[in-house]
């Protein structure tokens, strides 16, 4: 008879990327060759996985996290965030190196251009996860990055029947064997067309749900919305307006709002509807992290607030 385990049960499991995001506004993308005047910087906490589960605990789950930092400040900055916040950590250290630092330009429109550098002595590998962080849990959620470590967790999650949701937006070397334990991917515009090789989402989306086995394959299209293929049809939302000031974290957001629909067991098209409303209000604060609103302001906005033009007729 097996030894229960001593790892607490969690509503959400994140193993992926956190970054220390040095935020520079700026009146206009830099021309080549030129000097722009930047205003008041700001040093904030962020990272794709690390953000969808820190808004997934402010809405009340139960979660747990697991990444890599190196030795300096940022490390201690992610650690007092993730304790203040209430999320289980495992921050695994890197000795001798920095954590992952982005440096993010922002203009008056708020869209971002994201620069980044981070250490290959990051790289989570998987012998450094435990199985018990993973299959103690609802859901995982992965971003891919560290390939191998994410494969392996998701291949636990499939084996515990936990389903897998994965936000990538890079084609990392190896991520077929992360994507055949993929329930839910959810990627960036031009990821299926990469994978499959047309840039037709309405043939990429199918042909990479057929390819992989997921439950779900979409593609969030910014102020576009998301469009999703269930198997058998299409499910679209339109992305809602907004006063944007910063798209830094838009996506990470609309991974965690589906998530978080998810483990509610709303149908689809709420999760969807969610998800871009919960994206959208992240754009009106600074930072991957700066406009994470309440549910109830999220559901309101998702009721009532105003849309773009749709471009798909599902």
């Amino acid at each position: 008879m097996m030894e229960p385990s001593k790892v607490e049960k969690v509503d959400l499991v994140g193993v992926g990327l956190n970054a220390t995001d040095t935020l520079i506004p700026v009146a206009h993308y830099p021309v080549r060759g030129t000097k722009v005047v930047i205003r008041p910087t700001t040093v904030l906490p962020g990272g794709q996985t690390a953000t969808a589960v820190v808004a997934c605990q402010q809405w009340g789950l139960r979660t747990r996290y697991v990444g890599k930092v190196g030795e300096d400040g940022a490390a201690t900055l992610h650690g007092t965030e993730f304790a203040r916040l209430g999320v289980e950590i495992h921050l695994l250290p890197a000795p001798g190196c920095p954590s992952q630092q982005a440096f993010i330009l922002i203009d008056d429109s708020g869209e971002r251009t994201v620069l980044w550098r981070r250490d290959q002595r990051l790289t989570l590998r998987p012998e450094e996860l435990q199985r018990d962080w993973i299959i103690n849990s609802r859901a995982l959620h992965v971003d891919g990055h560290d390939t191998e470590a994410a494969a392996q967790a998701a291949a636990w999650a499939r084996g515990a029947d936990v389903p897998v949701i994965a936000d990538l937006d890079e084609l990392y070397p190896g991520v077929e064997a992360l994507l055949k334990n993929v329930d839910y991917l959810i990627t960036s515009r031009d990821i299926p067309g990469k994978l499959v090789g047309t840039e037709n989402l309405q043939e990429s989306l199918p042909a990479v749900h057929s390819r992989f086995g997921c439950r779900l394959t979409a593609a969030t299209l910014g102020q576009d919305g998301v469009l999703a293929w269930d198997g058998k049809r299409f499910h679209y939302a339109r992305a809602f307006c907004v006063e944007t000031v910063d798209t830094t974290g838009a996506g990470d957001l609309f991974h965690a709002g589906f998530i978080y629909a998810l483990l509610q067991g709303w149908p689809l098209q709420k999760r969807l509807d969610f998800a871009c409303a919960a994206a959208a209000l992240n754009c009106t604060g600074v930072g991957a992290r700066g406009g994470i609103q309440p549910v109830q302001k999220i559901e309101l906005l998702m009721n009532t607030g105003p849309r773009y033009p749709a471009v798909y007729p599902f």
